[in-house]
């Protein structure tokens, strides 16, 4: 790493809310990484009842901020607020970033153009709903690899510069949960143009959904919140740097296999339109699961159904999250002219 680097005064910001029995993990993790560098941490307790305070205050380099519950997104916002450091990481109490994290995420920076970074998960799991999933955030890192230029930047892994990330006046605090306020946070920034960079090799550990059931409930809930980052942002419904195109189309499985039941039972046709909107479905599938099996055998031979509900669940999810953004007019605006 370069000079200007090294003398940059940096700022990791971790939220939490009840995050006593996990965040000592991620804060061991990253005081290994402080050696050499003008760094601090933040952690801010957003209102926890637990033993969080109890936790974090032993640790004499982390810098304790507490508030009232107001949200992952404006624990997030205060930590940016109080900061020193000109370029801000944010990453979750459930992470542990490897050894090399944190210098992985401030390369990218040694370029004066760049405004932000993301980098990557991984998992020790080994339950099929975990490996899947695994499998899954690595298809949508493949489609980022390369590129010049990124707008998806979770927060499990995310780095800014605090000016930047201070003029967009930080992440819509309208989202009441940790799901799609970064999503939106990086669609704003990237209408104005700004180069942000995906960074492969800046890895957290994370600890996926270990049940499918646990799993859908999660695409579920992405999808209701995704609505609202896309309303905000219409032409990132269209596309973006993270979502493949393919499993938009896998959307219309659910109405399309409902039209095509009803006009098998209405019409009687010979060849059974509920067996072809299966079999398109089915062929939609195989880019990924061939890639899927390659990888993990079971997961890919699993892949096809696991998929479609998916799909069904998302699309669920999205009808939901129209009704819900109908009724909050004025949340949707805000920070819409950000």
């Amino acid at each position: 790493m370069g000079c200007l680097i090294e003398a940059t005064y940096v700022s990791i910001i971790i939220p939490t809310f009840n995050g006593g029995a996990r965040i000592y993990n991620c804060l061991d993790a990253l005081l290994k990484q402080l050696d050499g560098l003008n760094a601090e941490i933040l952690v801010v307790n957003d209102g926890s009842t637990d033993d969080t305070i109890e936790v974090v205050k032993p640790y004499p380099k982390v810098r304790l901020i507490t508030q009232a519950n107001e949200g992952p997104a404006a624990a997030r916002n205060r930590g940016a607020a109080e900061a020193r450091g000109a370029i801000i990481l944010f990453t979750d109490d459930d992470c542990v970033p490897m050894h090399d994290w944190l210098n992985a995420m401030l390369a990218p920076f040694e370029d004066p153009e760049v405004v932000g970074a993301k980098g990557i998960y991984r998992s020790h799991q080994k339950s099929l709903a975990a490996r899947f999933v695994q499998i899954e955030y690595e298809d949508r890192y493949r489609l980022m690899a390369g590129l010049p230029s990124i707008d998806f930047i979770d927060t499990y892994s995310a780095a800014f510069r605090r000016d930047r990330f201070l003029e967009m006046t930080g992440y819509d605090t309208s989202f009441p949960v940790a799901c799609a306020e970064d999503i939106e946070l990086s669609y704003r920034m990237s209408a104005r143009g700004w180069k942000m960079k995906f960074v492969p090799n800046a890895i957290v550990y994370h600890t996926h959904p270990d049940t499918f059931s646990k799993y859908l409930k999660k695409k579920y809930k992405f999808a209701f919140w995704r609505v609202l980052a896309v309303r905000k942002n219409p032409s990132k419904g269209v596309k973006d740097s993270h979502t493949p195109q393919m499993m938009k189309l896998q959307l219309l499985f659910a109405p399309a296999l409902l039209l095509a039941s009803v006009f098998d039972l209405a019409m009687r046709p010979v060849l059974s339109a509920s067996a072809i909107v299966l079999a398109i479905f089915f062929l939609s599938t195989l880019p990924f699961t061939l890639r899927a099996f390659r990888r993990d055998p079971i997961v890919g031979v699993l892949s096809p159904a696991i998929l479609a509900l998916r799909a069904c669940v998302q699309i669920v999810g999205i009808a939901a999250g129209l009704v819900y953004a109908r009724s909050k007019p004025a949340q949707i605006a805000t920070n819409s002219a950000a």
